[in-house]
């Protein structure tokens, strides 16, 4: 895939060339990150290159390693940030996912110098690759630091935001979904919540300055979609503006609302960590992701094993198909997860691996060299492909089965995911 235009490459490069424009105390001034951090720069390119088997454009030496370390260090006549342009490595003309697996390598903890400008290159960076449908966030932690990986850009929309007891009321209505949340696990929500309901200054339509909490703006956007209640002393179940109330006398459901509007409001990045934390030192079964809580019960894609997923169109079909899930499209959900099936079957494939060989590889690597389980994931594939060719999968597909039960769907794309979900773990990046 290729949508990272030159446009974009050339001002990435001229970041790094030239610098980053920043205020600091009153003043506008240019700051400057080395691209390898701490390392040295032959150190840095080995971390994603074997150096000793590329090729040398220099005549009197055997490979890249050596002609490298001549005009990088012994003669130091390479210019600055000369990689970028330099074909052996592919980042002028190759794919997306050389591109953007070098700029993670830029911001891994192991690499990026933690008393330089590092974050402020990254937001820099992420705001040109979103220009171009990509964006670089945090796929997990190492020594408590954060590793990044790449993924296809989904832009907020302005639409109103739904709180979780709303996007799920028919069926927690019809009890398809049962929370309890016990009163210890409710005070440790309440005094963490409490912790980020700071005070601040706001300014209405007439333009009069007003000090407003946290907490206030969370119960006003509550009150669009329900009147906040909590039962009070003698068991009645009375209109409240009370945090403490709200969330220690309230239905569980209306804590996770309360937990969404907060994280909506919050300005840290430690919030959803840290309130994940919390859910899951309790046993409560959901997680905090981008804003929204969803049921760890409803397996979705690891965001950690995704970052093994180097192909461009597999990555954003699969997160479409979250994306439609967590919207309660299952239609649109399990036509995406199938698409990205299909596109699974091709990982492998080149000039000399046809889709079959492709497959046989994925296989191959999810069995371990155990019969038992490669006659597993074997069926399991052949099954899943005799379910997409003979149920209405894709909506336009009008002579096959039709699915009209959405529980069908359901489990249609459970099983489904449950294979994928498996195998992206056991990709390889391709050499990429």
């Amino acid at each position: 895939m290729n949508r990272i235009t030159e446009i974009t490459k050339r001002d990435i490069l001229d970041l790094f060339q030239n610098g980053l424009e920043i205020d600091e105390f009153f003043q506008t001034r240019t700051v400057t990150y080395n691209y390898y951090g701490r390392l040295e720069e032959i150190d840095f390119l080995k971390r994603l290159y074997d150096l000793e088997r590329m090729p040398s454009f220099d005549s009197r030496f055997a490979n890249a390693e050596q002609d490298i370390w001549q005009h990088t260090v012994n003669n130091d006549d390479y210019p600055y940030c000369w990689v970028f342009e330099d074909k052996r490595f592919n980042l002028q003309d190759g794919s997306d996912e050389v591109y953007l697996k070098f700029l993670c390598e830029v911001f891994h903890p192991a690499v990026r110098y933690d008393k330089g400008y590092w974050k402020e290159f990254l937001v820099a960076t992420n705001k040109l690759l979103q220009n171009d449908g990509y964006e670089i966030y945090p796929a997990e932690k190492i020594s408590n630091r954060d590793v990044y990986g790449w993924r296809i850009y989904q832009q907020e929309d302005n639409t109103l935001f739904i709180p979780y007891s709303q996007r799920n009321a028919k069926d927690i209505k019809a009890k398809k979904i049962v929370l309890s949340i016990k009163r210890k696990a409710r005070n440790q929500i309440y005094q963490f919540l409490e912790r980020y309901n700071i005070v601040y200054q706001a300014t209405d339509e007439t333009g009069w300055n007003y000090n407003t909490t946290v907490a206030e703006d969370v119960f006003n956007e509550i009150r669009q979609f329900y009147v906040p209640k909590c039962y009070n002393d003698k068991k009645e179940y009375v209109e409240t503006a009370d945090l403490q109330a709200f969330i220690l006398s309230n239905s569980p459901f209306c804590v996770l609302d309360a937990i969404e509007f907060f994280a909506k409001h919050s300005i840290s990045d430690d919030f959803e960590p840290q309130i994940n934390a919390i859910l899951k030192l309790n046993e409560i079964p959901f997680q905090l992701s981008k804003g929204k809580l969803m049921n760890t019960f409803d397996t979705q894609i690891n965001k950690n094993s995704l970052v093994s997923v180097q192909e461009v169109g597999l990555k954003e079909l699969l997160q479409e198909a979250s994306k439609y899930y967590d919207e309660n499209n299952l239609q649109i959900a399990v036509e995406k997860l199938w698409d990205a099936f299909e596109r699974l079957k091709t990982y492998y494939c080149s000039s000399t691996v046809d889709k079959k060989k492709s497959v046989n590889k994925i296989i191959m690597d999810m069995g371990n060299n155990q019969q038992p389980f490669l006659e597993l994931f074997e069926k399991e594939f052949h099954e899943l492909t005799i379910l997409g060719n003979n149920f209405r999968i894709r909506h336009h597909e009008t002579t096959k089965t039709d699915i009209q039960d959405k529980r069908h769907y359901e489990y249609f794309y459970k099983r489904c995911l449950s294979l994928i979900s498996t195998a992206i773990q056991y990709l390889d990046g391709r050499n990429l």
